[in-house]
Parts: structure tokens; C-alpha cells; sequence
């Protein structure tokens, strides 16, 4: 991935270069370093995506997992976002809980670190993706749900995470 970022910048610059001509032999040095910047720039940022196959998410409920990957989304080519179900297969368990290391679950999103758009127009991001496991109904599995989630769940039918959800972002 990083080499066909770095393959973008390199385009961008060889353009930019070539558009200034022969006649600016003063600026080919100023705007080789502002092309370099650039790219560095552009590669350091942190790219958020959509939750897809082979992300792992932290759980945050009390079901007896610690951590999933998902396998597959149900919904959307692209991935799962906010409010989403997931089909994910549990990575790390306790050691009495109610789901086992290896076990094939539902989960529904709760967190994700890809922007959302809100309808007021600001947008809701978290630091982490994490989701809440449910059976094939839809309920949770556990009885409660740690740290925030967002209210889009109430559009999506999740009304039950919300109510075992601490803190309603």
C-alpha cells in the first residue's frame, strides 16, 4: 500500500515538474522540496477505513470476549461502518465466559475510527473500533455495554445496546 502511495506522489511531482518548463531553473529546487513535503505529509496521515475482513475490534461488552476479527459484513461491499452487523470469529476470550477462544459470533458495531456524518453536519469519530456481540435475533449477548456509543444506533434498531450502554455519545 505504502508503495503505491509513494508511487501517487512521485506522478503528482514528475507533473508538477514538467508543468514549469525550462525556463524556471530557480523554482525546480523550491518546488521539488514543497513536492517532497508533500508526499511525507501524505503518508504519515493515518488512514481510516471501513471495518472489513481480517480487522480485529475490541469488545466491549461483558459476554466473556476480548477481542474479535471480523470475517465477514453483512451489509455494504465495502465494509461495515457505525451500527453494523459482523460476523467475526473470537481471538482472545476469559477464561468463564459465555463465548469460547475460536467461536464464530454476530457482533454490531459501536465504535469505529472512520468518520461518520452527522445530520447536524458535524461528524462523530472514535479512537478505537470496537463492537458488542449479539445472537442471530439481535439482542446482546452480555449485560452490559463499557464506554460510549453513538445514537445512531436507535436508527438501526439497536435500541437495547442503548439501553445497556453507559454513556450515550
Amino acid at each position: 500500500m505504502i508503495a503505491g502511495l509513494t508511487s501517487k506522489c512521485s506522478i503528482v511531482g514528475h507533473l508538477m515538474l514538467d508543468g514549469l518548463g525550462k525556463n524556471s531553473r530557480g523554482l525546480l529546487g523550491t518546488s521539488y522540496e514543497m513536492m517532497r513535503m508533500t508526499c511525507n505529509n501524505f503518508l504519515s496521515q493515518q488512514h481510516r477505513t471501513f471495518i472489513q475482513m481480517r480487522t480485529n475490534l475490541k469488545v466491549v461488552d461483558n459476554s466473556g470476549a476480548k477481542r474479535v476479527m471480523c470475517i465477514q459484513a453483512l451489509k455494504g461491499k465495502k465494509g461495515a461502518r457505525l451500527g453494523d452487523t459482523i460476523i467475526a470469529s473470537v481471538k482472545e476470550a476469559q477464561p468463564r465466559g459465555k463465548v469460547k477462544k475460536g467461536d464464530v459470533v454476530y457482533g454490531v458495531v459501536v465504535r469505529a475510527a472512520m468518520q461518520r456524518g452527522r445530520c447536524d453536519g458535524s461528524e462523530i469519530k472514535f479512537d478505537d473500533n470496537a463492537v458488542v456481540l449479539v445472537n442471530k435475533q439481535g439482542e446482546p449477548i452480555g449485560t452490559r455495554v463499557f464506554g460510549p456509543v453513538p445514537h445512531e444506533l436507535r436508527k438501526k434498531k439497536h435500541v437495547k445496546i442503548l439501553t445497556l450502554a453507559e454513556h450515550i455519545a
